[in-house]
């Protein structure tokens, strides 16, 4: 959680100095980029919102995102962390959006995906997506890798704007 902590107070330190805001949508990481953001004095400056869409229900009432919007894609893919940025970045009206999506574990997902493999993204002045594979089964861990990758592809995108 330490490395979380540092990774949250550079980015939120970043989004002040912007005057900039972000919204999550995460899945896996169950809140811990959320936890991780609000931990650092003074979030409410660039903290707008936040959303575990753990599940398709959840995607619906949370994301307004309809199975429609959806139809072709897979969960833990990078297009759908794309449009999970993007949704909670417009939703919000938020400069940045970022999102997570993929299988904390300790067993895969319905889609193949071994324990450990997430698709993180931001929507923003800049957009990227990117897959993570830690071929570990050690949910805990697993969840906070995710959450700290999604911070650093924030400070990524950050430091390309």
């Amino acid at each position: 959680m330490d490395e979380l902590k540092g990774l949250a107070e550079e980015v939120g330190a970043r989004l002040k100095a912007a005057k900039q805001t972000v919204a999550v949508a995460e899945s896996s990481s169950g809140g811990l980029i959320s936890a991780a953001l609000l931990a650092v004095p003074g979030a409410s400056a660039y903290y707008v919102a936040g959303a575990v869409v753990y599940t398709g229900k959840a995607r619906m009432q949370l994301l307004d995102l309809p199975r429609e919007a959806v139809a072709g894609m897979r969960s833990a893919s990078e297009p759908y962390a794309l449009l999970l940025a993007r949704t909670a970045r417009e939703r919000h009206n938020t400069t940045w959006g970022i999102s997570e999506t993929g299988a904390a574990g300790p067993t895969g997902n319905g889609y193949g995906d071994a324990a450990g493999h997430t698709c993180i993204a931001i929507s923003g002045p800049v957009e990227m997506a990117l897959t993570i594979e830690t071929g570990e089964d050690d949910r805990w861990a697993n969840m906070q890798a995710f959450a700290a990758a999604a911070l650093e592809l924030l400070k990524r995108g950050l430091e390309q704007d």
